[in-house]
C-alpha cells in the first residue's frame, strides 16, 4: 500500500510540474467555469488586463479583485467580480507573464509589462523563463 501511495504521489507531482511548466512557457491561463481568479478591477478600458491565481496588484498598480469565471470562449475568458453589473472579458493569452520560472505558482499574465503579484518583473511571453 505504501508503494502504491508513493507511486501515486510521484505521478501527481509530475503532473503538477508539467502543468506549471506548460503555463510558464505559454503565458496562457487555462481556466474553467466556476474557477476563481484575481483580475484587474480598473474596468474594460484598462489596457493591462492582468489576471493571476494569487492576490496582489495589477501591472498598472491597482489592487486586483477575486472574480469567478462565468464563461470561457476560444479567445476570451469572462469573469464576474463582486459588485460588477455584468461579467467582464479578459484575454487568457498574456503578452507578458511572471518571470519567476516553471516553479512559480502565481500564474500571473498581463497585456502590459510591469510587476507580477509575487514581485518579479513581467517578461514577454516569448522570452526564456528565469532559472
Amino acid at each position: 500500500m505504501k508503494k502504491l501511495l508513493r507511486i501515486g504521489s510521484a505521478i501527481l507531482l509530475s503532473l503538477m510540474i508539467m502543468v506549471a511548466f506548460a503555463f510558464a512557457e505559454s503565458g496562457k491561463m487555462k481556466l474553467t467555469v466556476g474557477e476563481e481568479v484575481y483580475v484587474c478591477n480598473c474596468g474594460p478600458t484598462c489596457p493591462c488586463h492582468t489576471m493571476s491565481m494569487k492576490e496582489g496588484n495589477c501591472t498598472c498598480g491597482n489592487k486586483m479583485v477575486k472574480a469567478k469565471v462565468t464563461k470561457v470562449d476560444k479567445d476570451m475568458t469572462y469573469v464576474q467580480g463582486e459588485g460588477w453589473e455584468k461579467p467582464r472579458g479578459y484575454n487568457p493569452q498574456g503578452k507578458y507573464m511572471c518571470n519567476c520560472g516553471p516553479s512559480c505558482n502565481c500564474g500571473t499574465i498581463s497585456q502590459n509589462p510591469g510587476k507580477c503579484v509575487c514581485g518579479n518583473d513581467m517578461k514577454p511571453v516569448d522570452a526564456k523563463p528565469a532559472k
